[in-house]
């Protein structure tokens, strides 16, 4: 009986310090890609995003040692992802990144969209769609393999894209629907292709996701639909529940709009020319503040 209690109590002992293992390691983390990366809110001012959700959690567990969204902004497509990694501030930066996540592909598609809020209404040319749909499959594959080599410490994790349009009239929502399902395929194929992982939130959102995207104008969530995106990655992150960020966890809104990033990324780049003479090691960005969003300045 004693040798099976000493059994149990090492595989007990055993099992624990795998678990705490799992998430031992503290992450440099850098969010790529479009306005979701960004975390535009639905009314065309940037707050925390999914991408700053999932920095807040890692940091509470002491588990972020670096966090910068820097290298994603608003609109961008897959072409000028792959345009912004490869600029080189962009690869002093992932050199040291643990932890990747990359939005891209939505703008290529949805830009092909037009909508009509007040009718309900949408259309799309299915020619340009296949072409488009085929050049960010591309676009995609050399993304992936350009972090792979540019940031060979990092975990990568590919974004997943929900549906954006659920104030439209249901007989208009299929064929754009499809669409969309085919650009998910195409970046989890892409993903899994490049050893990343695939980070589903198609399924949290569904067709009708109201609640999470507030505004029938704009495709953008709010932080509960942000929230969403979050758990989606930290599910895919973790292997569990486990990290699960609850409603009561949110942060307060705290929005800004883009010409206040731009005051903000001057004073910010104006500290940095006096610190960084005197700072040897890079800390993390703030989540609500985000100073070093530079890419605003590049593309104004």
């Amino acid at each position: 009986m004693k040798r099976l209690w000493s059994f149990i109590g090492v595989t007990i002992l055993a099992m624990t310090c795998w678990a705490s293992s799992a998430y031992a390691q503290t992450e440099s983390y850098i969010a790529i890609g479009d306005s979701l990366a960004a975390g535009q809110t639905p009314y065309q001012e940037i707050d925390a995003g999914y991408s700053d959700l999932i920095a807040m959690k890692l940091s509470s567990l002491g588990q972020l040692s670096f966090y910068t969204k820097e290298l994603a902004f608003p609109g961008f497509t897959t072409a000028d992802v792959l345009e912004r990694i490869q600029s080189e501030e962009s690869k002093h930066l992932l050199e040291n990144a643990t932890l990747i996540t990359v939005s891209a592909g939505a703008n290529d598609l949805l830009r092909l969209v037009k909508v009509n809020p007040t009718a309900g209404t949408l259309a799309f040319s299915q020619l340009q769609t296949d072409s488009t749909l085929n050049l960010a499959r591309k676009n995609m594959i050399t993304i992936l393999d350009e972090l792979n080599e540019l940031a060979p410490k990092a975990k990568i994790f590919v974004m997943g894209y929900y549906f954006a349009y659920p104030y439209v009239h249901p007989t208009q929502k299929k064929g754009t629907n499809e669409q969309l399902v085919k650009l998910n395929t195409i970046l989890q194929q892409q993903a899994e292709d490049a050893g990343a992982v695939y980070v589903d939130v198609y399924d949290r959102f569904g067709l009708d996701a109201i609640n999470y995207l507030p505004n029938s104008a704009d495709v953008h969530p709010n932080f509960e639909g942000y929230r969403q995106m979050a758990n989606a990655f930290l599910q895919s992150y973790s292997g569990s529940n486990a990290l699960t960020i609850s409603s009561s966890e949110l942060p307060k809104p705290n929005p800004l709009s883009f010409e206040e990033i731009i005051k903000q990324q001057l004073s910010a780049k104006s500290k940095e020319r006096e610190t960084t003479q005197r700072q040897s090691t890079r800390t993390a960005y703030a989540i609500q503040g985000f100073p070093g969003y530079k890419a605003f300045l590049e593309n104004i």
